[in-house]
């Protein structure tokens, strides 16, 4: 018999790097996005070290490579969100029973960037922000609009929020409240997520020690109060968004959830009675086998940690549940239709990766917040793979791939190797003020530029195939000028309408429960139902906490 086939010992021998193939390879480096090197083929050899049954395993089971359920989306598909928010609350209420009239299955909240910062619509440093990038949230009178007709017991709902997180769980909780829900029946996501603003997206109020303070104030409250809501989405999104591998996302990411998690036991918390209720929100990038391997692997890391180092015995809480959403920074402004296309292929690679929530962005989303157009076409690029082309029939379908389960393993032990480096710090927080997260995302990010200033690295429409005097063809929505004047007036209306004296006497519970270390989250229920602002909170709690100062890498 000839042993020369295409599958024979030489002929694997060849395509590895020995003999040139006939036809030879194109002068690329075969790379993913992330820069890791590629081999020309994958084989058996490439996992003989992996135990199918210890390290792989089975959808649903421990260590949970293949998906956290058994059945996966055979029983119930991802839910489908879209992000959503801009101008007014009443604008931002009315595309929300837009997206749920076409069948989005959830809700999710965008704020502008003055709400994100804790600070009022009528601050001084808003003017010329509000309402522009993000719905305009500064009191419970605003969240009462935002959700005018959406029953919150009915629906789940995701907030993008960080350093005022608290503030706008307390506002959510109130609006339900009045509507006769109970708490315990809310469902939904709190972004809240603090160290990864120190990290990536620079987006904080306090210091790292008390922001974590805030953020386990509100694991307890949510443990007792409200066992059906994630207190937590702990985002490895914007750290890619900066300019990190995937492994630096993955490794960040599940370093942060481990410190959450310490935060917790310190504070004398069973660690089953809250794990179960930590989510995380990953981006899902342009190389697509690298981000399903980012996936599994991130689900096994994180089972293995919780078991073997936090002890951990509710198998909830071994079972890493995410969040996915399609890469902003992929997105481009020349020949925006081709997003179309790009997040069509990052939607794929976050279902075949087991996502247990989706986002995909809108074409128009690098110009502008997206039209109504761009989001019902994303909407239904997530519809189109949930129901057309059959890749829901059964769980994991790559696993057991020779190039899946070798990228899924080397994914795993990059980020050990991150964690090695992180502990030698001294944990997160040491390694937040020594900027090594930021140094890090900072060499990738520019490594990656030289390539596509190399043509390395193709991006269609913008280093290749440009089309010269290429006009952007695609109507924008634009943010009319009234919006910030219109916040302002009904600022106005609640400052002049509210009892000043509940307001002094909540601000001061607030103030006195920061200084003894009492839990914050009773305190802003009680500023909220008196309508205290977003801003006069943030502050109160800066008078205690300090402001953050972050010391500047280069």
């Amino acid at each position: 018999m000839n042993d020369e086939g295409p599958g024979s010992a030489n002929s694997l021998n060849d395509a590895r790097g020995g003999k040139a193939s006939p036809g030879g390879e194109r002068e690329v480096r075969f790379t993913t996005v992330s820069g890791e090197p590629i081999a020309p083929l994958y084989s058996p050899e490439d996992v003989a070290r992996i135990n199918f049954l210890a390290d792989v395993g089975f959808p649903g089971e421990y260590p949970y490579t293949r998906g956290i359920h058994h059945t996966m989306y055979r029983g119930r598909l991802w839910t489908m969100r879209q992000f959503a928010g801009f101008g007014t609350p009443e604008d931002t209420n009315a595309r929300y029973h837009y997206l749920l009239g076409h069948g989005q299955t959830g809700l999710s909240v965008a704020f502008d960037l003055p709400t994100l910062m804790g600070r009022d619509c009528d601050d001084a440093v808003s003017e010329g922000e509000v309402g522009i990038c993000g719905v305009s949230v500064s009191s419970l009178a605003d969240m009462e609009v935002l959700f005018g007709g959406i029953a919150l017991k009915d629906v789940s709902t995701s907030m993008t929020i960080n350093a005022p997180a608290a503030m706008m769980l307390a506002f959510y909780v109130a609006v339900a409240q009045q509507q006769g829900a109970r708490t315990a029946d809310l469902r939904g996501t709190l972004q809240a997520d603090i160290l990864k603003e120190y990290i990536a997206q620079k987006e904080w109020i306090y210091p790292p020690r008390p922001s974590m303070r805030i953020i386990t104030d509100m694991f307890e409250y949510c443990t007792n109060e409200m066992p059906m809501w994630n207190p937590i989405s702990i985002s490895g999104y914007h750290i890619r968004e900066a300019g990190s591998t995937a492994a630096q996302e993955l490794a960040f990411t599940l370093a942060d959830g481990f410190a959450y998690v310490e935060a917790g036991v310190e504070r004398g918390m069973d660690v089953d009675s809250f794990a179960p209720r930590l989510s995380f929100f990953f981006n899902s990038h342009l190389d697509f086998f690298e981000e399903i391997a980012k996936f599994r692997a991130a689900r096994r890391i994180w089972a293995k940690r919780l078991k073997n180092k936090y002890g951990a015995k509710d198998p909830r809480s071994l079972a890493l549940r995410f969040h996915t959403q399609t890469a902003g920074c992929t997105l481009t402004a020349q020949q925006p239709e081709n997003n179309i296309v790009r997040t069509a292929f990052q939607a794929l690679a976050s279902v075949l990766g087991g996502t247990q929530s989706l986002h995909t962005n809108s074409m128009d989303e690098t110009l502008a917040l997206p039209s109504e157009k761009a989001v019902k076409i994303a909407l239904r690029t997530q519809q189109i793979i949930a129901h057309e082309i059959g890749v829901t029939n059964t769980a994991d379908p790559l696993g057991g791939s020779y190039f899946v389960e070798s990228l899924t393993e080397q994914m795993e032990e990059r980020a050990e190797s991150y964690f090695e480096k992180i502990d030698a710090l001294g944990g997160v927080i040491p390694a937040i003020e020594a900027g090594f997260f930021q140094r890090e995302i900072a060499d990738a990010a520019y490594r990656y530029q030289r390539e596509l200033d190399a043509h390395e690295k193709v991006i269609v429409g913008m280093n290749d195939f440009v089309e010269e005097g290429e006009v952007i063809g695609i109507p924008i929505l634009e943010i009319p000028p009234g919006v910030e004047a219109k916040q302002r007036e009904r600022m106005a209306a609640v400052r002049q309408s509210r009892n000043a004296q509940e307001v002094r006497r909540t601000l001061g519970a607030l103030k006195q429960a920061a200084h003894d270390g009492t839990n914050l989250m009773p305190c802003l229920l009680e500023c909220t139902r008196t309508y205290v602002t977003l801003g006069e909170m943030c502050l109160e709690l800066a008078a205690v906490f300090g402001v953050h100062q972050e010391t500047p890498v280069f």
